[in-house]
């Protein structure tokens, strides 16, 4: 597409959007009287106008059936999950076997880990980015000292080259390879916080098994963000969490998929709970725990109805869309006419001063651009912030922004631009 830096034409696309009614199904928050430029679905997905039905129809099957909602109603609780697992499945890329719905994002990296973190004297080692995002790196020390290793010896992180600012696949790679003896486990992010790089999590796993590791990811920016196969790239393991891309509440509920491969392997460890128990005789209350086969036999606490009822509220917009498949078109459109834009403001300016640190491969990056200030970066961040443009802030310099396919349109982008021009003048 040959991109113009007018509002007319970015009008003019937003017109020709077959996608553009699917903005009416979440609210949008309110800056001085309007609607803000909300370009933060990297760190917090809007709430879906429906949010409030789908909640409210579990607090009245609670208040019509109180205990017997597990059983009654429309909604019985106790297969409410399963409702979630064919949207998820397509965006995801997995069996809906590979899947369920349970706890947090950290909390699943860790009863993953129990799993399939299985260190020797020898094979003990755990590779991973460097500048993961922190939660990454606190979960994978501290499982590195619960075994008894010293996290320093016992991760290997794999850094950008020298003056440059994202990894090369070939690097990510050759680290694999040269570590071959050592690797007990691959552990990578989908997309990396901070620069918004997509990894090519196929070669990643590939690589991986070659040298007899186990491989897994944590897709926090990249489920709901980019197409995803976990199955057919043969990941052990992965989890991720609802409340980006997928628009499921502040805190909302994670999920895991465990490859199926890994079903009937008895030798594996997992902390168990009476709700990963075998379906089909968890109301025997019998000693000795017998796993659910699939991945529901990782489950381990009640499932929480409400926080599922959210994440349900969003996962049938994204059917009603035509799933992830449908939404990957327009989030490359909108994010390169950013980019294009961005280049735009550069050159009217006659400097520089805004340097994108994503990949420029589509293919490597999803609907987030992450762009260096060159000068006044935090006062530049909160001129867009005082004008309604709402993005987020990452010491030293840099500003994320991520246009979102379901709700935001090519106006958005257009008006973020505008404003990072306008702040050039307006801060010095």
């Amino acid at each position: 597409m040959i991109y113009q830096d007018t509002l007319q034409f970015a009008l003019q696309l937003d017109e020709q959007d077959t996608l553009k009614s699917f903005r009416n199904e979440f609210l949008m928050p309110k800056h001085n009287g309007h609607d803000a430029v909300y370009l933060c679905g990297n760190s917090l997905g809007l709430q879906p106008r429906s949010a409030k039905k789908y909640i409210q129809d579990q607090l009245n099957a609670w208040e019509d059936n109180a205990v017997e909602g597990w059983f009654m109603g429309d909604e019985p609780w106790l297969k409410y999950h399963k409702a979630l697992l064919a949207p998820l499945s397509g965006i995801l890329g997995a069996k809906q076997t590979e899947i369920t719905v349970m706890n947090s994002l950290t909390v699943n990296l860790h009863l993953l880990m129990v799993s399939f973190y299985k260190p020797t004297a020898k094979r003990y080692k755990i590779l991973m980015e460097a500048g993961a995002f922190p939660s990454d790196q606190y979960a994978v020390e501290s499982q590195a000292h619960f075994h008894g290793f010293d996290p320093k010896d016992a991760i290997v992180e794999v850094a950008p080259r020298a003056g440059e600012t994202t990894l090369r696949t070939e690097d990510i790679l050759k680290s694999i390879a040269d570590n071959a003896n050592e690797l007990a486990l691959v552990l990578f992010s989908g997309i990396n916080y901070y620069t918004g790089q997509f990894f090519d999590l196929e070669a990643i796993a590939k690589a991986g098994h070659a040298i007899g590791a186990v491989v897994g990811f944590d897709l926090a920016h990249a489920a709901g963000n980019v197409p995803l196969k976990l199955h057919e790239w043969d990941a052990d393991f992965a989890c991720w969490c609802s409340y980006k891309y997928m628009n499921s509440g502040p805190g909302g509920i994670s999920g895991i998929f465990v490859h199926e491969k890994h079903f009937g392997d008895k030798s594996l460890n997992r902390f168990a709970g009476w709700w990963g128990y075998r379906r089909d005789k968890q109301f025997l209350m019998a000693p000795g725990f017998e796993p659910e086969n699939g991945a529901e036999g990782w489950n381990v606490s009640t499932s929480p109805i409400l926080l599922m009822a959210l994440h349900k509220a969003s996962l049938d917009i994204f059917e009603k869309a035509g799933g992830l498949q449908a939404l990957r078109a327009k989030s490359e459109t909108l994010t390169g006419y950013l980019e294009y834009l961005i280049g735009e403001v550069n050159k009217k300016y006659g400097e520089e001063v805004y340097s994108i640190i994503t990949p420029a491969d589509k293919t490597q990056r999803g609907c987030q651009l992450s762009i260096v200030c060159r000068r006044d970066a935090k006062a530049i961040f909160n001129y867009l912030a005082a004008n309604d443009v709402v993005g987020d802030w990452r010491e030293p310099d840099v500003i994320r922004l991520s246009p979102v396919p379901l709700y935001n349109s090519y106006a958005d982008v257009y008006q973020a631009a505008e404003s990072l021009f306008k702040a050039l003048d307006a801060v010095k």
